[in-house]
Protein backbone atom coordinates (compact mmCIF):
# COMPACT_ATOMS: atom_id res chain seq x y z
CA UNK A 1 0.00 0.00 0.00
CA UNK A 2 2.89 2.45 1.14
CA UNK A 3 5.29 1.20 -1.86
CA UNK A 4 6.75 4.02 -3.44
CA UNK A 5 6.14 6.70 -0.77
CA UNK A 6 8.58 8.55 1.13
CA UNK A 7 7.26 7.00 4.19
CA UNK A 8 9.87 8.03 6.72
CA UNK A 9 10.15 11.60 5.42
CA UNK A 10 6.22 11.71 6.30
CA UNK A 11 6.65 10.93 9.81
CA UNK A 12 9.48 13.25 10.28
CA UNK A 13 7.89 16.12 8.47
CA UNK A 14 3.94 15.47 8.93
CA UNK A 15 4.40 15.97 13.10
CA UNK A 16 6.67 19.13 12.75
CA UNK A 17 4.16 20.42 9.94
CA UNK A 18 1.25 19.63 12.75
CA UNK A 19 3.31 21.67 15.18
CA UNK A 20 3.90 24.71 13.15
CA UNK A 21 0.20 24.16 12.38
CA UNK A 22 -0.50 24.96 16.57
CA UNK A 23 1.63 27.28 16.67
CA UNK A 24 -0.51 29.55 13.52
CA UNK A 25 -3.27 28.88 15.57
CA UNK A 26 -2.28 30.40 18.88
CA UNK A 27 -4.51 31.09 21.55
CA UNK A 28 -7.78 31.67 19.22
CA UNK A 29 -9.17 27.75 20.22
CA UNK A 30 -8.23 25.56 22.86
CA UNK A 31 -10.35 23.12 21.57
CA UNK A 32 -9.53 22.96 18.14
CA UNK A 33 -5.94 23.07 19.86
CA UNK A 34 -6.46 19.80 21.49
CA UNK A 35 -7.99 18.13 18.80
CA UNK A 36 -5.51 18.84 15.78
CA UNK A 37 -2.88 17.64 18.07
CA UNK A 38 -4.40 14.77 18.66
CA UNK A 39 -5.29 13.96 14.77
CA UNK A 40 -1.52 14.53 13.78
CA UNK A 41 -0.10 12.57 16.85
CA UNK A 42 -2.80 9.87 15.85
CA UNK A 43 -2.00 9.67 12.15
CA UNK A 44 1.73 9.56 12.18
CA UNK A 45 1.47 6.61 14.89
CA UNK A 46 -0.90 5.45 12.41
CA UNK A 47 1.12 5.83 9.11
CA UNK A 48 4.06 4.38 11.60
CA UNK A 49 2.44 1.03 11.67
CA UNK A 50 3.78 0.14 8.01
CA UNK A 51 7.40 0.32 8.92
CA UNK A 52 6.14 -3.25 11.45
CA UNK A 53 3.69 -4.65 8.97
CA UNK A 54 6.26 -4.25 5.83
CA UNK A 55 9.49 -4.80 7.57
CA UNK A 56 11.63 -7.66 6.13
CA UNK A 57 14.00 -8.41 9.63
CA UNK A 58 16.94 -9.57 7.35
CA UNK A 59 16.06 -7.06 4.42
CA UNK A 60 18.96 -4.53 6.03
CA UNK A 61 17.95 -0.84 5.96
CA UNK A 62 14.28 -0.59 4.45
CA UNK A 63 12.36 2.30 3.58
CA UNK A 64 15.49 4.20 2.14
CA UNK A 65 15.23 7.63 0.96
CA UNK A 66 18.45 9.26 -0.48
CA UNK A 67 18.26 13.20 -1.50
CA UNK A 68 21.51 15.18 -2.32
CA UNK A 69 21.39 18.04 0.67
CA UNK A 70 24.57 20.10 0.55
CA UNK A 71 26.44 18.38 -2.33
CA UNK A 72 29.63 20.30 -2.33
CA UNK A 73 30.35 19.10 1.40
CA UNK A 74 28.62 15.43 0.19
CA UNK A 75 26.14 15.52 2.90
CA UNK A 76 22.81 13.65 2.11
CA UNK A 77 19.36 13.95 3.17
CA UNK A 78 19.53 10.08 3.78
CA UNK A 79 16.84 8.21 5.20
CA UNK A 80 16.06 4.14 6.51
CA UNK A 81 15.61 1.67 8.96
CA UNK A 82 16.56 -1.38 10.42
CA UNK A 83 15.56 -3.67 13.11
CA UNK A 84 17.25 -1.81 15.46
CA UNK A 85 16.02 1.98 14.49
CA UNK A 86 12.01 0.54 13.35
CA UNK A 87 11.01 -0.50 16.70
CA UNK A 88 11.88 2.65 18.32
CA UNK A 89 10.08 4.83 15.42
CA UNK A 90 7.01 3.24 16.49
CA UNK A 91 7.73 3.59 20.22
CA UNK A 92 8.02 7.57 19.83
CA UNK A 93 5.18 7.85 17.87
CA UNK A 94 2.84 5.76 20.11
CA UNK A 95 4.68 7.81 23.21
CA UNK A 96 3.75 10.82 21.52
CA UNK A 97 -0.10 9.92 21.45
CA UNK A 98 -0.11 8.95 24.69
CA UNK A 99 1.17 12.51 26.22
CA UNK A 100 -1.14 14.21 23.92
CA UNK A 101 -4.19 12.57 25.50
CA UNK A 102 -2.50 12.64 28.85
CA UNK A 103 -2.38 16.28 28.89
CA UNK A 104 -5.89 17.11 27.18
CA UNK A 105 -7.68 18.72 29.98
CA UNK A 106 -4.81 19.19 32.03
CA UNK A 107 -2.72 21.65 30.52
CA UNK A 108 -4.60 25.19 30.02
CA UNK A 109 -1.38 27.48 29.75
CA UNK A 110 -0.54 27.95 26.34
CA UNK A 111 -1.68 24.36 25.23
CA UNK A 112 -1.18 25.45 21.32
CA UNK A 113 2.45 25.78 22.14
CA UNK A 114 2.65 23.38 24.55
CA UNK A 115 1.54 20.67 21.93
CA UNK A 116 3.48 21.96 19.14
CA UNK A 117 6.76 21.68 21.43
CA UNK A 118 6.05 17.76 21.67
CA UNK A 119 5.09 17.07 18.19
CA UNK A 120 8.11 19.32 16.82
CA UNK A 121 10.01 17.26 18.76
CA UNK A 122 8.54 13.85 17.50
CA UNK A 123 9.22 14.77 14.25
CA UNK A 124 13.22 15.23 15.25
CA UNK A 125 13.31 12.37 17.25
CA UNK A 126 11.96 10.38 14.36
CA UNK A 127 14.86 11.93 11.89
CA UNK A 128 17.33 10.76 14.60
CA UNK A 129 16.41 7.15 14.30
CA UNK A 130 15.79 7.27 10.79
CA UNK A 131 19.49 9.60 9.62
CA UNK A 132 21.67 7.35 7.88
CA UNK A 133 23.74 10.57 7.24
CA UNK A 134 26.04 11.53 10.13
CA UNK A 135 25.30 15.31 9.50
CA UNK A 136 21.48 14.78 9.16
CA UNK A 137 21.80 12.73 12.49
CA UNK A 138 23.51 15.45 13.91
CA UNK A 139 21.49 18.36 13.13
CA UNK A 140 18.27 16.07 14.35
CA UNK A 141 20.54 14.77 17.35
CA UNK A 142 20.97 18.87 18.43
CA UNK A 143 17.56 20.03 17.37
CA UNK A 144 15.47 18.17 19.54
CA UNK A 145 17.09 19.93 22.86
CA UNK A 146 15.30 23.25 21.53
CA UNK A 147 11.47 21.70 22.05
CA UNK A 148 12.50 19.53 25.57
CA UNK A 149 14.18 22.75 26.79
CA UNK A 150 10.79 24.68 25.93
CA UNK A 151 9.16 22.41 27.37
CA UNK A 152 10.82 22.18 30.74
CA UNK A 153 11.21 25.91 30.93
CA UNK A 154 8.12 27.16 30.54
CA UNK A 155 5.53 24.50 31.48
CA UNK A 156 7.76 23.09 34.20
CA UNK A 157 8.14 23.40 38.25
CA UNK A 158 9.77 26.35 40.64
CA UNK A 159 13.40 25.47 39.36
CA UNK A 160 12.45 25.25 36.06
CA UNK A 161 15.12 27.17 35.00
CA UNK A 162 17.93 25.67 36.80
CA UNK A 163 16.46 22.44 35.72
CA UNK A 164 16.46 23.88 31.49
CA UNK A 165 19.92 25.15 31.28
CA UNK A 166 21.15 22.38 33.45
CA UNK A 167 19.76 19.48 30.66
CA UNK A 168 20.92 21.96 28.02
CA UNK A 169 24.59 22.06 29.04
CA UNK A 170 25.35 18.51 29.97
CA UNK A 171 23.59 17.45 26.50
CA UNK A 172 25.26 20.70 24.53
CA UNK A 173 28.42 20.20 24.96
CA UNK A 174 28.88 16.03 25.33
CA UNK A 175 27.66 16.52 21.47
CA UNK A 176 30.45 19.12 20.11
CA UNK A 177 33.00 16.40 20.69
CA UNK A 178 30.82 14.18 18.49
CA UNK A 179 30.50 16.65 16.20
CA UNK A 180 34.95 17.11 15.93
CA UNK A 181 34.33 12.81 15.56
CA UNK A 182 32.02 12.85 12.78
CA UNK A 183 33.79 15.46 10.80
CA UNK A 184 37.24 13.46 11.22
CA UNK A 185 35.30 10.17 10.12
CA UNK A 186 34.31 11.67 6.79
CA UNK A 187 37.82 13.16 5.83
CA UNK A 188 39.15 9.32 6.48
CA UNK A 189 35.75 7.69 4.87
CA UNK A 190 35.54 10.73 2.14
CA UNK A 191 31.65 10.39 3.15
CA UNK A 192 29.41 11.30 5.38
CA UNK A 193 27.34 8.19 5.21
CA UNK A 194 26.82 6.04 8.59
CA UNK A 195 27.25 2.93 7.17
CA UNK A 196 30.77 4.28 5.08
CA UNK A 197 32.33 5.04 8.45
CA UNK A 198 32.33 1.23 9.63
CA UNK A 199 34.79 -1.16 9.02
CA UNK A 200 37.36 1.93 8.19
CA UNK A 201 40.10 0.08 10.07
CA UNK A 202 41.65 3.00 12.18
CA UNK A 203 44.45 2.71 14.57
CA UNK A 204 43.54 1.92 18.00
CA UNK A 205 44.79 5.16 19.46
CA UNK A 206 42.16 7.31 16.96
CA UNK A 207 39.59 4.85 17.76
CA UNK A 208 39.93 5.48 21.51
CA UNK A 209 39.67 9.19 21.19
CA UNK A 210 36.60 8.93 18.37
CA UNK A 211 34.98 6.19 21.14
CA UNK A 212 35.78 8.55 23.74
CA UNK A 213 34.12 11.81 21.98
CA UNK A 214 30.74 9.44 21.35
CA UNK A 215 30.70 8.49 25.02
CA UNK A 216 31.02 11.99 25.88
CA UNK A 217 27.64 12.69 23.53
CA UNK A 218 25.79 8.89 24.36
CA UNK A 219 26.44 8.23 28.09
CA UNK A 220 25.19 12.29 28.61
CA UNK A 221 21.94 11.44 27.16
CA UNK A 222 21.19 7.80 28.99
CA UNK A 223 22.05 8.77 31.24
CA UNK A 224 25.49 6.58 32.81
CA UNK A 225 27.09 7.72 36.40
CA UNK A 226 28.58 10.14 37.05
CA UNK A 227 27.07 12.39 34.48
CA UNK A 228 23.75 11.10 35.21
CA UNK A 229 22.71 14.19 37.61
CA UNK A 230 20.91 16.76 35.20
CA UNK A 231 17.75 13.56 34.84
CA UNK A 232 16.16 14.02 38.62
CA UNK A 233 16.48 17.38 37.89
CA UNK A 234 14.50 17.44 34.86
CA UNK A 235 12.58 14.92 35.89
CA UNK A 236 11.38 16.69 38.65
CA UNK A 237 10.73 20.15 37.21
CA UNK A 238 9.12 19.03 33.84
CA UNK A 239 5.65 18.47 33.21
CA UNK A 240 4.27 15.38 32.83
CA UNK A 241 4.51 14.95 29.32
CA UNK A 242 7.71 16.24 29.53
CA UNK A 243 8.83 13.30 31.86
CA UNK A 244 7.74 10.40 29.74
CA UNK A 245 8.77 11.46 26.46
CA UNK A 246 12.42 11.99 28.62
CA UNK A 247 12.40 8.68 29.87
CA UNK A 248 10.69 6.91 27.16
CA UNK A 249 12.33 7.99 24.06
CA UNK A 250 15.31 10.73 24.67
CA UNK A 251 16.97 8.07 27.16
CA UNK A 252 17.21 5.36 24.15
CA UNK A 253 18.65 7.72 21.76
CA UNK A 254 22.26 7.53 23.75
CA UNK A 255 21.83 3.73 23.85
CA UNK A 256 20.97 4.22 20.43
CA UNK A 257 23.97 5.83 19.85
CA UNK A 258 26.51 3.40 21.14
CA UNK A 259 24.66 0.64 18.53
CA UNK A 260 24.58 2.94 15.70
CA UNK A 261 28.04 4.69 16.25
CA UNK A 262 30.49 3.75 18.73
CA UNK A 263 30.47 -0.43 18.69
CA UNK A 264 30.84 -0.34 14.56
CA UNK A 265 33.10 2.35 14.10
CA UNK A 266 35.14 1.95 16.88
CA UNK A 267 35.34 -1.93 17.77
CA UNK A 268 38.98 -1.89 19.03
CA UNK A 269 38.79 0.87 21.28
CA UNK A 270 35.03 -1.00 22.56
CA UNK A 271 36.66 -3.84 23.41
CA UNK A 272 39.51 -2.04 24.82
CA UNK A 273 37.16 0.32 27.20
CA UNK A 274 34.55 -2.21 27.49
CA UNK A 275 35.64 -2.78 30.87
CA UNK A 276 34.89 0.67 31.89
CA UNK A 277 31.18 0.73 30.56
CA UNK A 278 30.64 -2.79 32.74
CA UNK A 279 31.79 -0.82 35.62
CA UNK A 280 29.81 2.64 35.14
CA UNK A 281 26.67 0.36 33.99
CA UNK A 282 26.82 -1.76 37.17
CA UNK A 283 27.54 1.15 39.33
CA UNK A 284 24.48 2.92 37.41
CA UNK A 285 22.61 -0.95 38.40
CA UNK A 286 23.75 -0.74 42.17
CA UNK A 287 24.34 2.50 43.60
CA UNK A 288 21.69 4.36 41.68
CA UNK A 289 19.23 1.69 42.81
CA UNK A 290 20.40 2.62 46.81
CA UNK A 291 19.97 6.25 45.83
CA UNK A 292 16.26 5.86 44.68
CA UNK A 293 15.54 3.74 48.13
CA UNK A 294 15.57 7.22 49.97
CA UNK A 295 13.98 9.79 47.48
CA UNK A 296 10.95 11.27 49.33
CA UNK A 297 9.95 13.00 45.25
CA UNK A 298 7.85 10.32 43.60
CA UNK A 299 9.08 11.14 40.39
CA UNK A 300 12.32 11.76 41.82
CA UNK A 301 12.21 8.10 42.44
CA UNK A 302 11.62 7.24 39.65
CA UNK A 303 13.86 9.36 37.34
CA UNK A 304 16.78 7.07 39.70
CA UNK A 305 15.01 3.96 38.72
CA UNK A 306 15.31 4.87 35.06
CA UNK A 307 18.76 5.80 35.61
CA UNK A 308 19.02 2.04 37.06
CA UNK A 309 17.46 0.10 34.30
CA UNK A 310 19.19 1.74 31.62
CA UNK A 311 21.98 0.53 33.12
CA UNK A 312 21.01 -2.89 32.22
CA UNK A 313 21.04 -1.81 28.63
CA UNK A 314 24.52 -0.47 28.69
CA UNK A 315 25.81 -3.64 30.41
CA UNK A 316 24.13 -5.78 27.60
CA UNK A 317 26.01 -3.94 24.75
CA UNK A 318 29.67 -4.05 26.58
CA UNK A 319 29.57 -7.08 27.94
CA UNK A 320 29.72 -8.39 24.68
CA UNK A 321 33.54 -8.12 24.80
CA UNK A 322 34.16 -10.70 27.74
CA UNK A 323 31.35 -13.62 26.47
CA UNK A 324 33.23 -13.35 23.50
CA UNK A 325 36.69 -13.92 25.05
CA UNK A 326 35.19 -16.77 27.40
CA UNK A 327 32.89 -18.38 25.10
CA UNK A 328 33.62 -17.29 21.92
CA UNK A 329 31.77 -16.03 19.01
CA UNK A 330 29.83 -18.78 18.07
CA UNK A 331 28.06 -19.32 21.41
CA UNK A 332 25.02 -17.17 21.07
CA UNK A 333 25.62 -15.46 24.76
CA UNK A 334 26.96 -12.26 23.35
CA UNK A 335 23.94 -11.89 20.47
CA UNK A 336 21.31 -12.80 23.65
CA UNK A 337 23.09 -9.56 25.43
CA UNK A 338 22.64 -6.95 23.03
CA UNK A 339 18.94 -8.16 22.36
CA UNK A 340 18.41 -8.27 25.96
CA UNK A 341 19.62 -4.50 25.94
CA UNK A 342 17.22 -3.83 23.18
CA UNK A 343 14.28 -5.39 24.28
CA UNK A 344 15.35 -3.38 27.84
CA UNK A 345 15.04 0.07 25.46
CA UNK A 346 11.50 -0.55 24.71
CA UNK A 347 10.25 -2.24 27.87
CA UNK A 348 11.53 0.60 29.97
CA UNK A 349 9.93 2.95 27.29
CA UNK A 350 6.04 1.49 28.21
CA UNK A 351 6.95 1.24 31.51
CA UNK A 352 8.65 4.68 32.80
CA UNK A 353 6.09 6.55 31.00
CA UNK A 354 3.31 4.33 32.83
CA UNK A 355 4.94 5.73 35.63
CA UNK A 356 5.19 8.86 35.40
CA UNK A 357 1.88 9.20 33.74
CA UNK A 358 0.50 7.78 37.16
CA UNK A 359 2.59 10.08 39.45
CA UNK A 360 0.64 12.92 37.12
CA UNK A 361 -2.65 11.64 37.75
CA UNK A 362 -1.63 11.83 41.84
CA UNK A 363 -0.86 15.48 41.00
CA UNK A 364 -3.17 16.58 38.98
CA UNK A 365 -5.38 16.14 41.90
CA UNK A 366 -3.15 16.85 44.65
CA UNK A 367 -0.28 18.85 43.45
CA UNK A 368 2.10 17.28 45.09
CA UNK A 369 4.31 14.45 44.73
CA UNK A 370 5.81 14.17 48.23
CA UNK A 371 5.59 10.14 49.15
CA UNK A 372 4.45 11.63 52.71
CA UNK A 373 1.28 13.64 51.46
CA UNK A 374 -0.01 9.92 50.92
CA UNK A 375 -1.64 6.86 52.16
CA UNK A 376 -4.91 4.77 51.57
CA UNK A 377 -4.99 5.57 47.52
CA UNK A 378 -6.73 2.20 47.30
CA UNK A 379 -9.73 3.02 49.10
CA UNK A 380 -10.70 6.23 47.24
CA UNK A 381 -9.05 5.72 43.85
CA UNK A 382 -9.76 1.65 43.26
CA UNK A 383 -9.16 1.64 39.92
CA UNK A 384 -6.05 3.90 39.60
CA UNK A 385 -4.42 1.72 42.54
CA UNK A 386 -4.75 -1.50 40.17
CA UNK A 387 -2.89 -0.17 37.31
CA UNK A 388 -0.32 1.47 39.94
CA UNK A 389 0.50 -1.77 41.00
CA UNK A 390 0.77 -3.72 37.95
CA UNK A 391 3.27 -0.60 36.58
CA UNK A 392 5.23 -0.97 39.97
CA UNK A 393 5.17 -4.35 39.62
CA UNK A 394 6.91 -4.37 36.10
CA UNK A 395 9.09 -1.63 37.34
CA UNK A 396 10.40 -4.42 39.72
CA UNK A 397 11.37 -6.79 37.27
CA UNK A 398 7.82 -9.09 37.70
CA UNK A 399 7.85 -12.09 35.36
CA UNK A 400 5.39 -12.13 33.14
CA UNK A 401 5.44 -8.34 32.64
CA UNK A 402 7.93 -5.77 30.21
CA UNK A 403 10.36 -5.09 33.25
CA UNK A 404 11.26 -8.55 33.47
CA UNK A 405 12.43 -10.05 29.92
CA UNK A 406 15.31 -7.49 28.62
CA UNK A 407 16.73 -7.68 32.30
CA UNK A 408 17.09 -11.51 32.71
CA UNK A 409 17.95 -11.62 28.95
CA UNK A 410 21.07 -9.51 30.36
CA UNK A 411 21.62 -11.15 33.68
CA UNK A 412 21.73 -14.45 32.09
CA UNK A 413 24.03 -13.46 29.38
CA UNK A 414 26.36 -12.11 31.53
CA UNK A 415 26.62 -15.41 33.24
CA UNK A 416 29.02 -16.10 30.52
CA UNK A 417 31.31 -13.14 31.15
CA UNK A 418 31.60 -13.06 34.98
CA UNK A 419 29.71 -14.51 37.47
CA UNK A 420 29.96 -11.44 39.42
CA UNK A 421 28.41 -9.13 36.96
CA UNK A 422 25.45 -10.87 36.77
CA UNK A 423 25.59 -11.04 40.93
CA UNK A 424 25.74 -7.03 40.83
CA UNK A 425 23.60 -6.73 37.62
CA UNK A 426 20.76 -9.34 39.62
CA UNK A 427 20.64 -7.09 43.10
CA UNK A 428 18.72 -4.43 40.29
CA UNK A 429 15.59 -6.90 41.15
CA UNK A 430 15.93 -6.94 45.03
CA UNK A 431 16.57 -3.30 45.09
CA UNK A 432 13.63 -2.48 42.25
CA UNK A 433 11.80 -4.29 44.24
CA UNK A 434 12.18 -2.47 47.84
CA UNK A 435 12.17 1.03 46.34
CA UNK A 436 9.04 0.49 44.37
CA UNK A 437 6.99 -1.29 46.67
CA UNK A 438 8.23 1.10 49.28
CA UNK A 439 6.61 4.19 47.61
CA UNK A 440 3.44 1.89 47.08
CA UNK A 441 3.27 0.78 50.45
CA UNK A 442 3.20 4.21 51.73
CA UNK A 443 1.25 5.86 48.67
CA UNK A 444 -1.43 3.16 47.62
CA UNK A 445 -2.07 1.40 51.01
CA UNK A 446 -3.07 1.46 54.42
CA UNK A 447 -5.49 3.97 56.09
CA UNK A 448 -6.08 7.36 53.95
CA UNK A 449 -4.09 9.72 55.41
CA UNK A 450 -5.72 13.15 55.56
CA UNK A 451 -9.05 14.89 53.90
CA UNK A 452 -7.33 15.31 50.46
CA UNK A 453 -7.00 11.71 49.97
CA UNK A 454 -10.18 10.81 50.97
CA UNK A 455 -11.67 13.54 48.63
CA UNK A 456 -9.83 12.86 45.11
CA UNK A 457 -11.82 10.51 42.82
CA UNK A 458 -11.13 7.80 40.76
CA UNK A 459 -9.68 7.67 36.90
CA UNK A 460 -12.05 9.54 34.24
CA UNK A 461 -12.32 7.48 31.16
CA UNK A 462 -9.70 9.06 29.71
CA UNK A 463 -7.35 8.77 31.84
CA UNK A 464 -8.32 4.94 32.03
CA UNK A 465 -7.78 4.71 28.88
CA UNK A 466 -4.34 5.84 28.78
CA UNK A 467 -3.39 3.58 31.40
CA UNK A 468 -5.20 0.82 29.64
CA UNK A 469 -3.19 0.71 26.85
CA UNK A 470 0.11 0.64 28.46
CA UNK A 471 -1.04 -1.71 30.45
CA UNK A 472 -1.82 -4.07 27.35
CA UNK A 473 1.57 -3.28 26.46
CA UNK A 474 3.41 -3.91 29.38
CA UNK A 475 1.71 -7.14 30.07
CA UNK A 476 1.48 -8.29 25.98
CA UNK A 477 5.56 -7.43 25.53
CA UNK A 478 6.25 -9.83 28.91
CA UNK A 479 4.32 -12.36 28.10
CA UNK A 480 5.18 -12.58 24.02
CA UNK A 481 8.33 -10.69 23.39
CA UNK A 482 9.00 -12.95 21.03
CA UNK A 483 8.08 -11.02 17.97
CA UNK A 484 10.16 -8.07 18.91
CA UNK A 485 12.94 -10.39 19.33
CA UNK A 486 12.92 -12.10 16.01
CA UNK A 487 12.24 -8.43 14.42
CA UNK A 488 15.56 -7.40 15.83
CA UNK A 489 17.79 -10.01 16.29
CA UNK A 490 19.19 -9.97 12.36
CA UNK A 491 20.35 -6.20 12.68
CA UNK A 492 21.97 -6.72 16.06
CA UNK A 493 23.92 -9.82 14.13
CA UNK A 494 24.97 -7.48 11.43
CA UNK A 495 26.56 -5.04 14.32
CA UNK A 496 28.07 -7.78 16.29
CA UNK A 497 29.67 -9.15 12.73
CA UNK A 498 30.86 -5.60 12.02
CA UNK A 499 32.39 -5.49 15.63
CA UNK A 500 34.13 -9.01 15.51
CA UNK A 501 35.76 -8.51 11.87
CA UNK A 502 37.93 -6.06 13.36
Amino acid sequence: MFEGWPLLSVLVWLPIAGGVALLAIGRQSAVLTRWLALVFAALTFLLSLPLWTGFDPHGGMQFVERVPWIPVFGIEYALGVDGIAMPLIILTTFSTLIVVLAGWDTITDKPSAYYACFLIMEGIMNGVFAAMDAILFYVFWEAMLVPMFLIIGIWGGENRIYATIKFFLYTFLGSVLMLVALVYLRFQADSFAIADMYGLGLPLSVQTLIFLAFLAAFAVKVPMWPVHTWLPDAHVEAPTGGSVILAAIMLKIGAYGFLRFSLPIAPDASLKLSGLLIALSLIAVVYIGLVALVQKDMKKLIAYSSIAHMGFVTLGFFVIFPIMANVGFSDGGALLAMQGGMVQMVAHGFVSAAMFLCVGVLYDRMHTRQIEAYGGVVNTMPMFAAFFVLFAMANSGLPGTAGFVGEFMVILSSFKASFWYSLLAATALITGAAYTLWMIKRVVFGAVANEQVAALDDLNKREFFVLLVLAIAVVGLGVYPAPLVEVIEPSLQRVLDVVTAR
